[in-house]
C-alpha cells in the first residue's frame, strides 16, 4: 500500500513534467517549420491554409469533392509559374513546369530520388529499378534489365504478342455476337495481364476476372488484399524465375521471352550476389503491376477519345485498313507503318499520363497553353512527324538515365491491340456515362470506358 501510495502522489508531478516535455517539443518543431517557411518562402506559392499543415487542407478539400488533385496543381502553375511550392507539416515539394529546369534535373544522375516518397514506394516494390536510391546499384539492374526490352529483342516476339491480343479478340467478338456492353478498363486490364505474363514469363493466364482487388480508397480491408496480393506475386515470381533458372542450367528447351534474357544477361555479371538475385524478384513485380495497369489504362483512354472524336476514329480506320488489310497476323514493320495510330496513343498520353504524380508532372506541362496550344483539345496533329517537337514538356515515360524501361513493350502492345481492335470492330460508347479521370497512383477513367461492340463490315 505505501508504494501505491507514493506512485499515486508522485503521478500528478509526472504527468506535469511530461506536459512540459511535450510542450518543449512541440514549440521545437514548430521553431523549425518557421526555418523552413523563412528558408524557402522566397519561392512562389499559394496561401497556406495553416501554419503547421500547409497546403494540407486543400487536399483534404479537393478530395471530399471527388475532384482531381492535378486539376489544383494545374491551377496552381497557371497562377504562380513554372516552379512553385507546396508545404506540408516541415516538408517542401516543388512542382517544376520549366523545361529548363525538367532538363537539367531529370537528364542528369547526379540528383538522387526523394527519400521520403520512394521508401514509401519500396514497401509495395521492394528495391527495384524504380525505387532504388542507390545510383551504382540501379546501374548494374539496368544493365541486366536493359536487352529485354530493346526494340531487337521485342521485335521477335512479336508473334506472341499477336497470339494474346487474339484471345481478347475472341472475347470482343462473344460481345459483338450477344450485343453486350463492354467495360473497356476491365477488357484491356485482363489483355495486359496475359499479355505480360505470356510474354515476359511464358506462363498462359487466359483470365475470365481480374486477380487484383478492387480500388477502394480508405478501406483497411482492401488495404489488407493488395498486401496480399504483393505477396503471392512475389512467391509466384521468385518460383518462376528459380524454376527457369533450373531449366536453363540442364540444357533445357526455354521459351524466348523476356525472363529468359534477363536470366541470361544476369549470368553474364561477373559478381552476382544474393541480394542481386532477390532483385530480380522486385523487379518481377514492378514490372508486372505496373506495366499491366498503365497499359490498360492508356488503351481505355484511347477508345474513349476515339469514341468521342468520329472524324479522327475514321482516320485511323483508314490507315489501318490501307497497313494491315485483312492480315490476322501483325508485323513488327505493319506496326511501324502506322504513323497516324502512333500519333493517336502519343496525344492520348499527353492528356491522360498514367503515372503522373511527380514533382515533373507531364498532365500539368501538357495542359499547359504555353506548351500546346488548346491543350485541352485532342489533336494527334500535334504529334505528326513534321510538327515541332515538344521541349522537355511531354514526358509521359519520364525522361533521362531513368526513364521507364518498359515503354517499347507498352508502345508495341497497345499499337498491336488497338489495330486488331479497330481491322475488326465498330464501337460506340454508351450514352450518359461519365468522361471524367479517376487517380488511384495511375490515372483510369471513371466509367470504365463502357461501349457497344458491333463487327466491322469491309469491302
Amino acid at each position: 500500500m505505501a508504494i501505491l501510495s507514493a506512485l499515486w502522489s508522485w503521478l500528478p508531478h509526472a504527468l506535469l513534467f511530461s506536459l512540459c516535455v511535450f510542450f518543449v517539443a512541440f514549440l521545437g518543431y514548430c521553431l523549425y517549420i518557421k526555418h523552413i517557411h523563412l528558408k524557402y518562402d522566397h519561392i512562389p506559392g499559394p496561401p497556406r491554409k495553416s501554419f503547421l499543415f500547409g497546403h494540407a487542407a486543400f487536399f483534404v478539400e479537393w478530395l471530399e469533392r471527388d475532384e482531381l488533385i492535378l486539376d489544383l496543381f494545374l491551377e496552381w502553375a497557371q497562377a504562380y509559374g513554372p516552379v512553385f511550392r507546396i508545404n506540408t507539416l516541415h516538408h517542401v515539394i516543388l512542382l517544376v513546369t520549366c523545361p529548363k529546369a525538367t532538363k537539367e534535373i531529370l537528364m542528369s544522375p547526379k540528383y538522387p530520388k526523394e527519400k521520403y516518397l520512394y521508401t514509401r514506394m519500396f514497401n509495395l516494390f521492394g528495391q527495384s529499378l524504380a525505387t532504388t536510391q542507390n545510383h551504382e546499384q540501379w546501374y548494374k539492374q539496368r544493365r541486366i534489365m536493359d536487352p529485354a526490352f530493346s526494340s531487337l529483342y521485342l521485335r521477335d516476339l512479336t508473334g506472341t504478342f499477336n497470339e494474346r491480343v487474339e484471345k481478347t479478340m475472341e472475347r470482343l467478338s462473344e460481345d459483338a455476337d450477344n450485343n453486350t456492353v463492354a467495360s473497356m478498363l476491365h477488357l484491356f486490364n485482363y489483355l495486359t495481364l496475359d499479355v505480360i505474363a505470356k510474354v515476359a514469363f511464358g506462363v498462359d493466364l487466359d483470365l475470365k476476372y481480374s486477380p487484383f482487388p478492387k480500388y477502394k480508397p480508405q478501406n483497411w480491408p482492401f488495404i489488407r488484399e493488395v498486401r496480399e496480393a504483393c505477396r503471392l506475386l512475389r512467391s509466384t515470381g521468385a518460383q518462376w524465375i528459380n524454376a527457369r533458372k533450373t531449366a536453363i542450367q540442364n540444357g533445357e528447351n526455354v521459351p524466348k521471352d523476356i525472363l529468359t534474357q534477363i536470366i541470361k544477361s544476369a549470368g553474364q555479371e561477373e559478381n552476382m550476389t544474393k541480394e542481386d538475385e532477390e532483385l530480380l524478384v522486385d523487379n518481377f513485380v514492378t514490372f508486372f503491376l505496373a506495366g499491366q495497369e498503365t497499359t490498360a489504362n492508356q488503351l481505355a483512354f484511347c477508345v474513349m477519345e476515339l469514341g468521342r472524336h468520329p472524324d479522327i476514329l475514321e482516320k485511323v480506320k483508314k490507315e489501318v485498313d490501307e497497313v494491315i488489310g485483312v492480315k490476322t497476323e501483325i508485323s513488327y514493320d505493319d506496326l511501324g507503318n502506322l504513323t497516324y495510330l502512333s500519333q493517336v496513343l502519343k496525344e492520348t498520353l499527353r492528356l491522360y499520363p498514367t503515372v503522373p504524380v511527380t514533382p515533373f508532372s507531364s498532365y500539368t506541362s501538357s495542359r499547359l497553353e504555353k506548351f500546346f496550344k488548346d491543350p485541352l483539345k485532342f489533336d494527334p496533329d500535334r504529334f505528326h512527324p513534321d510538327a515541332p517537337k515538344p521541349y522537355y514538356c511531354y514526358y509521359p515515360f519520364a525522361l533521362g538515365p531513368r526513364s521507364c524501361l518498359g515503354q517499347n513493350f507498352s508502345q508495341m502492345e497497345g499499337k498491336l491491340m488497338m489495330a486488331k481492335l479497330i481491322q475488326r470492330f465498330d464501337f460506340t460508347l454508351v450514352p450518359g456515362q461519365s468522361f471524367d479521370i479517376k487517380d488511384t497512383g495511375t490515372l483510369r477513367p471513371k466509367s470504365g470506358v463502357l461501349c457497344k461492340i458491333k463487327h466491322r463490315h469491309t469491302s
